[in-house]
């Protein structure tokens, strides 16, 4: 086999399939690319229980309302601070939260009973919004993955309330 022979068929057996798998796997990163930090615009979240939530948070207002053990109702003006959006988009990045679909769960009766949250984070040229249901019965990873952002999110208000001396 002379020198160009090889050369075409190390390029055919090992650089192209190379390529083809580089473009496989960076697809669903490239097609998310528009959630990036900096065309970062808002965030909401909200929980509680059946229709009424009556728990919720907006980046944009500062708005942070939530019922307390006592069943009081408490209303604070809370901002995060751009490390703490940076630390929320980065885990959602990791989490995947872009990639969740759009209801986690589904609403039924017995979901009238069990706690639901919703995520939404906006962003300039697009937003994600998922809704997630205590009851879903699914995908293990899928919950564990919404769970650990609910969390990290729930975290991030308690330091910035805490922050804030209120």
């Amino acid at each position: 086999m002379s020198s160009r022979g090889k050369k075409i068929f190390l390029a055919l057996t090992i650089i192209l399939p190379m390529i083809i798998y580089c473009y496989i796997y960076y697809k669903p990163i490239i097609k998310n690319a528009p959630f990036r930090k900096a065309d970062f615009v808002s965030m909401q979240y909200s929980w509680g229980v059946k229709d009424s939530l009556e728990n919720h948070y907006n980046s944009v207002t500062g708005d942070y309302q939530y019922v307390n053990s006592k069943d009081s109702v408490i209303h604070k003006k809370i901002f995060l601070k751009s490390d703490d959006i940076l630390y929320l988009h980065s885990k959602a990045n990791e989490i995947g939260l872009w990639n969740f679909p759009d209801t986690i769960g589904v609403k039924s009766a017995k979901s009238m009973a069990v706690p639901r949250y919703n995520i939404q984070f906006n962003y300039k040229e697009k937003s994600k919004h998922t809704v997630v249901y205590g009851d879903f019965d699914g995908n293990p990873k899928l919950l564990d993955a919404a769970v650990q952002m609910r969390k990290e999110i729930e975290e991030t208000l308690n330091q910035a309330e805490k922050r804030s001396g209120s």
